[in-house]
């Protein structure tokens, strides 16, 4: 092919394109063997430009460094961190970097924050069977106090087999930490009870203030046992209204953000298998994944940063 019918197969009408496209084209045909003062006369370009741009391409990309970090972070996060959470990583390694500079990296890249739809939830609401109590928390989800507002709910997870996993967490408004959480087959009254116990513990242990847990109006949550429990403890007992989600808006927000990262788009597994991928989660959720609310913090990091400013 004469270089004539080669240049017109890049492009009908070089001398339009832009110089660097021209430096472009230019190079393609040097390449193909064609030389280079014929290309040029061709192309309709000065050798001193086509020098130019040739050495701009030939530049190492300024952004490497910065892809290759958010790459790994975005990798590392599993796909689950937007460019917000990704510069709040990199500033809290020690460096400065602009999230609007994330942001266009990642486009370039490719790299987005899946979301999945979310799917229909458990309920375990029985009409009233025991003690309906007041809703004391009233949709008051902020807290400065460490253990003052817990929350609590059950949601379900489907598994390979037709089988179903239950998850059952209590959360510290205080810094969204996980404190204590009950898995299992079934949804039993011995099943929430579980991490009931284990947070009493740590309330024992550590609360400076009198507890409140704030619940739906589930069948476990007016059952007596858990009730006298609460009693028992001095903690005072909350509950949302009926058929009210926004009531307990902070526990469904967690179920959201937990079933959107590690569960929605992926395939079903045993239960076994779920078991440790969502006891793997709640790790991650509490000591690694960084909230903005919690200044670039994830929950156990603001609680140990908050600890020892307090002393």
């Amino acid at each position: 092919m004469c270089l004539f019918k080669k240049v017109r197969s890049f492009s009908e009408e070089s001398e339009c394109l832009p110089r660097k496209a021209q430096a472009a084209l230019v190079f393609e045909l040097k390449k193909e063997g064609f030389k280079l003062k014929d290309v040029l006369k061709k192309v309709a370009i000065p050798e001193a430009t086509y020098h130019y741009h040739i050495k701009k391409f030939q530049k190492e990309d300024p952004d490497k460094e910065w892809k290759e970090k958010i790459k790994e972070l975005y990798k590392k996060h599993g796909g689950k961190y937007g460019c917000r959470r990704i510069s709040l990583k990199l500033r809290g390694k020690g460096n400065v970097i602009n999230h609007k500079k994330v942001q266009r990296i990642m486009s370039e890249l490719g790299l987005k924050c899946e979301k999945f739809t979310r799917k229909s939830r458990y309920k375990s609401y029985k009409g009233k069977v025991g003690k309906v109590a007041k809703k004391s928390l009233n949709r008051r989800f902020h807290t400065t106090i460490p253990l003052q507002k817990l929350v609590t709910d059950v949601t379900e997870f489907r598994c390979a087999g037709d089988k179903k996993l239950y998850l059952s967490p209590i959360m510290d408004l205080f810094n969204g930490e996980v404190i204590s959480f009950g898995i299992s087959n079934s949804p039993t009254l011995d099943f929430v009870l579980e991490p009931l116990g284990e947070a009493l513990k740590v309330i024992g242990n550590e609360a400076k203030y009198r507890t409140t847990i704030h619940s739906d109006q589930g069948w476990h949550y007016q059952h007596n046992k858990w009730v006298q429990t609460l009693k028992k403890n001095k903690v005072f007992q909350s509950m949302s209204r009926k058929a009210a989600c926004a009531d307990n808006a902070a526990m469904e927000n967690f179920f959201g953000i937990l079933k959107q990262e590690m569960y929605y788009g992926e395939e079903l597994v045993s239960y076994e298998e779920l078991k440790s991928e969502t006891e793997e989660y709640i790790y991650y959720y509490n000591n690694e994944r960084i909230k903005e609310k919690l200044t670039g913090l994830s929950p156990v990091q603001f609680q140990t940063q908050t600890s020892q400013s307090a002393v």
